[in-house]
């Protein structure tokens, strides 16, 4: 029996694993079976394709032309032709047919062999590969001639360089059972008796011989056979056995079960642990086991397991004298010589679940304490969000809420803004949190990194090409000022765009009008500018390097976005969204930084602001394990190359806003273009704080038009 199943399961592999598309239909053209290539080219799953027609897939057959086809292929055996295949999403693509009837047991089918056009060679290879992939050979002898014909893989099952070597006279040496071997053959060449054997070869190779006679007139003319390499699978049914053996002496509880509930095998733990004798077993169904269960739950239950394939679940064992223990059920379905089999391992519990009761009090604790501390985050962040409604921007400091608050303000506007701030600080989430909050966020935004375009191609990415308008140019091309019309354009870097390009770019923001490359008409857009830089943009301008007019043009509302250093306080909830993000993507456990780690971070001066946070994070993530991510080698040893001296007190910081601001309003500090209303403070409050921070006497101007 072991042999038959090793053999079912070959068969099965290599219908699934050829690399051609097979397909069985049967008389009225419902699809019985298609092998996994099959269904990945049409698109459909396993499931799916046994619920279709020939006609669901050949838009070109009717039942007409199939019932023609079938009488066919039934009366010559085969058919060869070429057709046209629909896949799932309706996609067309010819192939190439090759369809042969079967008969068995009074069922007739039709199993095709599906190819597309371009696959070459596919007839002349399908022999040659399912040979090599079952490791079978044929061999044919004709007795009126003796001439052989063996195919190469008969050769290679038996190390031979020539047909010679498998003559019935020679081929017997090559077995250790050659006597047997030469009673078969002698057998089948008088007689026409056919034998399928399995004998073992010199050089220990297990082979299954499989040969039958062709007769005339009760002669026996000639002698067909197949040799098939079957020493894995006949090491396999060893194996099996071997396994059984373990099984019936494992600790935990192994029941198989068919779809009536009948015990087919079990371990023999299930008699010793339950204290039925094993002829009481070998009678016994599911419901003899369990009184609890009846046909309809088990039927159910046994439907969710073939659907899921496993199923995990707590249950209560009744041994023979009544008594009962707690069990771990892992219930898996297999199919067996054709049947779907339920295989149960049982495992007790008990001293589990004592294990259990004794830790529960430490573990209930600990839960209420995660309790506490999950709901006090959510207040916290739900009071952030409340304050702060910008999407993917964390902040939880005073400093940086003035920044969002000036991004409020600008974004109904239509102004143009420029953001500057060191590198990693998150610029380009500012110029987002403006396009967002601003009537223009149903629209595109357009993000442009000047820094990374090649200088010689920066102005047919910025304002598009016409076919021909230089080397290269192809075909016409859409410029990003074109593609953001109606919406906003992001231009970072923006220190970076050559100087004799930025007069077009300034033509752009004054007039909202520019000239593609090569083109004989001028493009109107309606497009929003935030630009952001990391450079001294006035700087620039002294040293001839950026345009003054396109500097004012661009620095209509200032953005400075302060260093990381600057707002400490958003370290701590930056750190750990951080944590979450990449802790998910690379499958740790972490939940919380040890307040260790914070401090260690709060220590640090970030020289790379947010995004060296981030790198920080990520490989302390990929370098530690636990659920608590703690201080390590990945945490940097340095302070930064910032030092104290370069960091001005709160009042310095917000003196020298303040007075950028009010030179910004030309020192009007009331009214709907003061100063006040850029930062958001009443007039009254903003007197009051210049005279704190002495602004007046710093500047030597006194404010007299008090509004």
């Amino acid at each position: 029996m072991s042999k038959e199943l090793s053999q079912v399961e070959i068969n099965h592999w290599l219908l699934e694993n050829l690399p051609y598309k097979m397909m069985w239909m049967n008389e009225d053209g419902t699809i019985i079976y298609g092998n996994k290539e099959f269904c990945k080219r049409l698109g459909y799953r396993k499931s799916e394709i046994t619920k279709l027609t020939v006609f669901d897939i050949n838009p070109g057959a009717t039942k007409e032309s199939w019932k023609k086809h079938w009488a066919t292929v039934k009366k010559i055996g085969e058919d060869h032709f070429k057709s046209v295949h629909q896949t799932k999403d309706g996609k067309f693509y010819d192939v190439e047919v090759f369809a042969q009837f079967f008969s068995n047991n009074g069922k007739n089918t039709i199993c095709a062999v599906v190819s597309e056009i371009t696959e070459s060679s596919f007839y002349k290879n399908l022999l040659h590969h399912a040979e090599r992939m079952t490791s079978v050979g044929g061999w044919k002898l004709n007795l009126q001639d003796r001439s052989l014909i063996v195919t190469e893989q008969a050769l290679c099952i038996f190390d031979a360089e020539n047909n010679d070597a498998l003559l019935p006279g020679n081929v017997i040496h090559l077995f250790k059972e050659s006597d047997l071997i030469k009673k078969l053959l002698s057998e089948v060449m008088r007689n026409g008796t056919a034998y399928d054997e399995i004998l073992e070869l010199k050089n220990g190779r297990h082979v299954r011989c499989v040969t039958e006679a062709e007769t005339k007139k009760n002669k026996v003319y000639k002698i067909i056979g197949t040799y098939q390499d079957v020493s894995e699978p006949y090491k396999r049914a060893n194996r099996l056995q071997f396994f059984k053996e373990i099984i019936d002496n494992a600790e935990d509880l192994i029941y198989l079960y068919n779809r009536d509930g009948k015990l087919l095998h079990y371990s023999n733990s299930v008699s010793k642990e339950l204290g039925f004798t094993k002829k009481q077993l070998d009678g016994f169904t599911i419901y003899d086991l369990d009184a609890r269960i009846d046909p309809s739950w088990w039927h159910n239950h046994f439907d969710e397991i073939k659907a899921k394939g496993s199923l995990t679940l707590d249950w209560e064992i009744t041994k023979k004298d009544g008594t009962v223990f707690p069990a771990s059920i892992v219930a898996n379905h297999l199919v067996y010589e054709g049947q779907d089999v339920n295989c149960a391992v049982i495992r007790n519990v008990t001293s589990i679940k004592e294990k259990e009761n004794q830790l529960q009090e430490a573990l209930n604790e600990l839960s209420e304490l995660k309790n506490e501390l999950e709901i006090d985050n959510q207040h916290l962040r739900r009071e952030i969000s409340d304050t702060i409604n910008f999407e993917n921007i964390i902040c939880q400091s005073d400093a940086y809420r003035q920044v969002l608050e000036q991004v409020t303000q600008v974004a109904v506007t239509d102004a143009t803004v420029l953001i500057t701030g060191e590198s990693g600080t998150g610029k380009e989430l500012l110029a987002s949190a403006v396009h967002l909050n601003s009537t223009r966020k149903d629209h595109v935004l357009i993000k442009v990194n000047c820094a990374t375009l090649p200088k010689e191609l920066i102005e047919s990415e910025l304002f598009g090409h016409k076919k021909g308008a230089f080397t290269g140019a192809t075909a016409d091309k859409q410029g990003k000022f074109s593609l953001a019309d109606g919406g906003t354009i992001f231009l970072d870097e923006i220190g970076e765009v050559p100087i004799d390009l930025q007069s077009k770019l300034l033509r752009v923001l004054q007039e909202g009008e520019f000239d593609s490359l090569g083109a004989t008409a001028t493009t109107k857009v309606d497009v929003r500018v935030i630009a952001a830089t990391n450079r001294n943009l006035e700087e620039m301008v002294k040293k001839g390097t950026f345009r003054e007019d396109l500097y004012y043009r661009l620095n209509v509302f200032p953005i400075e976005n302060i260093p990381l250093r600057a707002r400490k306080d958003d370290i701590p909830l930056l750190a750990q969204f951080f944590l979450e993000k990449y802790s998910a993507k690379a499958g740790k456990s972490f939940k919380r930084l040890s307040k260790k780690t914070i401090e260690a971070l709060m220590d640090y001066n970030f020289p790379g602001n947010i995004r060296e946070l981030e790198n920080l994070i990520e490989r302390g993530i990929i370098i530690e394990n636990g659920t608590t991510l703690k201080p390590g080698d990945w945490l940097p040893t340095s302070q930064g190359t910032i030092t104290s001296e370069d960091f001005k007190s709160l009042d310095d910081t917000q003196r020298d806003y303040i007075v950028k601001v009010l030179n910004h309003t030309n020192w009007r500090v009331s009214g709907p273009k003061g100063a006040a209303i850029i930062l958001g403070m009443k007039d009254k409050t903003l007197f009051a704080r210049m005279k704190k921070l002495g602004i007046e006497k710093q500047v030597g101007l006194k404010i007299d038009n008090v509004e």
